[in-house]
């Protein structure tokens, strides 16, 4: 492919996506190549890389096989050096400087990771499955007083948690300006920390991180095992407590699920309040897509979603939101290239890959979260490490249930149940099939949690 051909496609994709989030997340793309189904993109900082993956590139993918090109999928490559780049700003620094004020090249790479317009508290879809996360979330972006420090939220790929921090940040720089508030990743935290001990400036990091209102660490699982990183983590938490700042931080599981993650910092993160975001629900994903027809109204007035499209996506796509709303994108765009409504025929042309996908077999994931439910307790206790008999028992029906219905090894399964060894799932395994053949209701439950699964 070549960059003339990259440029037309980047004008259907700001068409796409808007003028904000091209500017933010599709133009800093530079192609690099394409070989072998892959397409190369050099990308400024590996945040940004990680981004475009995860939110647009369902719908870059559609443009590049659209225009002709044989793409299964994208690579985004950042420059090994990317964090010694405030390093060339900091030798301008006047030499002058005050003592102990932060220098202007460590203020500009503290600067906050940007907020995506799309995820405010007016377009994130309450259900169920969020209801407690997303009212924790609101009464911290009201401020006053800090009621639960830290809020802590966590849970699976797609299902808002991002969203969420992202929404905060915006109500409190709405109703309080004042304030400082700084968002950013874990990974961001610590590519600013191994910068400031390289270039001697921890002062000034100590000082600009202590002096924030509103501390925001998104997947902060990221700096596991990672030891310095964890101690100045702990000591900058510790700090902005005793100033009665809030800190608010996501994670995808729970503070004492976090494998490498020091105990005195999984202690502090579970002082506030924890709450976890639960996989979505048929109804949630109804919503979700129904809400999601109404912002793509402005860019397609004259476009018709016959009924039961959403009804249709919202029952086979199933695993993330994410997911589900790049399929909607791709949907509503290939529908305005070929002047067709949006119905069941176009829906099934347009994301055969995406159904099929649907379409693979059960996970181990698919069993923790059906066995969950069925038993009516929380996923992070199925997988967690508690022995009591009330998540014992489920926890090995999943087990067996894992064994049977996929084809991942022992060691695989045991590595989704919190890394146990795969003796542990062995005996799992054995305990249940002896059970079966004399509790008549293990028996019952298990039959009717693999019709569930299989159906």
């Amino acid at each position: 492919m070549t960059q003339e051909k990259w440029g037309q496609l980047r004008q259907r994709l700001l068409k796409t996506v808007g003028r904000n989030n091209f500017t933010t997340w599709i133009e800093p793309l530079e192609f690099a190549s394409l070989e072998d189904g892959v397409a190369l993109f050099n990308v400024p900082t590996t945040f940004l890389g990680n981004y475009v993956s995860q939110n647009f590139s369902d719908l870059i993918l559609y443009e590049l096989n659209s225009a002709g090109e044989k793409v299964q999928r994208l690579s985004f490559h950042a420059p090994a050096n990317v964090a010694r780049a405030p390093a060339r700003a900091a030798a301008k620094a006047p030499a002058h400087a005050a003592k102990g004020a932060p220098s202007p090249a460590v203020v500009e790479s503290l600067q906050a990771a940007p907020l995506d317009a799309r995820f405010t508290f007016d377009t994130f879809v309450v259900g169920k499955p969020n209801e407690l996360a997303h009212a924790a979330a609101r009464r911290v972006a009201e401020g006053g007083p800090v009621t639960f420090n830290p809020l802590f939220l966590y849970g699976g790929v797609g299902l808002g948690k991002t969203h969420l921090m992202h929404a905060i940040a915006w109500e409190l720089r709405a109703r309080q300006p004042e304030l400082t508030v700084l968002y950013l990743s874990a990974e961001q935290f610590m590519y600013r920390f191994v910068q400031a001990l390289r270039e001697r400036r921890m002062m000034d990091f100590k000082h600009l991180f202590r002096s924030v209102d509103v501390l925001m660490v998104d997947d902060v699982q990221f700096i596991a095992g990672k030891d310095s990183t964890q101690e100045e983590f702990f000591h900058t938490f510790n700090a902005l407590v005793d100033q009665n700042k809030q800190i608010i931080i996501s994670a995808d599981r729970a503070p004492g699920e976090i494998k490498h993650l020091e105990d005195r910092v999984k202690s502090r993160l579970q002082c506030g309040l924890v709450v976890d975001l639960h996989p979505t629900d048929y109804e949630l994903r109804l919503g979700i897509l129904q809400s999601k027809v109404e912002v793509y109204r402005d860019s397609y007035p004259d476009l018709r979603i016959e009924g039961g499209v959403l009804e249709f996506l919202a029952q086979r796509i199933s695993t993330n939101v994410r997911v589900l709303e790049g399929a909607l994108t791709r949907l509503f765009a290939f529908a305005s290239l070929v002047g067709r409504p949006i119905d069941m025929d176009l829906t099934q042309d347009c994301l055969a890959d995406v159904l099929k996908q649907s379409e693979r077999k059960i996970t181990v994931e698919d069993i923790q979260r059906q066995v969950a439910e069925y038993f009516n307790i929380r996923m992070s206790d199925l997988i967690g490490p508690k022995r009591v008999r009330s998540y014992a028992r489920p926890r090995q029906v999943a087990m067996y249930l894992a064994k049977q219905l996929t084809s991942r090894s022992l060691p695989e399964i045991g590595r989704r149940f919190g890394g146990r060894d795969h003796t542990t799932i062995m005996h799992g395994v054995r305990r249940i099939e002896e059970l079966k053949a004399t509790d008549g209701q293990i028996a019952e439950d298990i039959e009717i949690l693999r019709r569930s699964l299989e159906g």
